[in-house]
């Protein structure tokens, strides 16, 4: 069964009204449980309220700031989506707790997390949601599989391509590109 939130716009679609589809840029990272499930329903769960154009490999990572956990599976996904930002974090705050996220510790384990990293060229800055994603530059797990789908995207506020942003960082280590998800 479809969420709710898609059904009013594919009735809509269906009636002929124009929406307007915005490109998104996700990061998507997990560490516990089936790391591969986890990604591959996340995918599934975006999929119920937008159309995700294309997908990253899958890369290992160690992690990052809170380095005593297990490592992570972290991708990326270029999407098309009618939903303005709001309702879009909405949406996928849901597909995390369908998926059992609990926000315990910031930057802890986590059965999946998926962050808004791009909304087209917006700039977004509410309580909820930063827009484009504040750390972004600074994190090789982002960058690596977003440069692989979407390398030329760029950067509203400091005008860099992820490209750039990632030969910023210099060499990388400690990612490890694996299969990519079976479909």
């Amino acid at each position: 069964m479809r969420d709710r939130l898609a059904v009013p716009h594919l009735a809509l679609r269906q009636k002929g009204v124009a929406l307007t589809s915005h490109s998104v840029l996700f990061s998507l990272g997990t560490n516990l449980g089936d790391r591969r499930a986890n990604l591959r329903g996340a995918l599934a769960g975006l999929g119920r309220f937008l159309h995700v154009v294309q997908t990253s490999p899958v890369y290992e990572t160690t992690p990052m700031y809170v380095v005593d956990q297990a490592p992570f599976l972290n991708m990326a996904a270029v999407a098309e989506t009618v939903l303005s930002p709001e309702a879009l974090l909405g949406a996928i705050q849901q597909v995390e707790r369908r998926l059992g996220r609990v926000r315990e510790r910031r930057n802890g384990p986590r059965v999946i997390d998926i962050d808004i990293v791009l909304f087209g060229d917006r700039t977004i800055t509410t309580d909820a949601l930063t827009v484009p994603h504040a750390a972004m530059a600074e994190r090789a797990f982002v960058l690596v599989p977003a440069a692989d789908i979407a390398g030329d995207w760029v950067h509203p506020l400091n005008h860099r391509t992820v490209a750039d942003m990632l030969a910023d960082l210099g060499p990388v280590h400690d990612l490890v590109r694996r299969e990519a998800l079976a479909a």
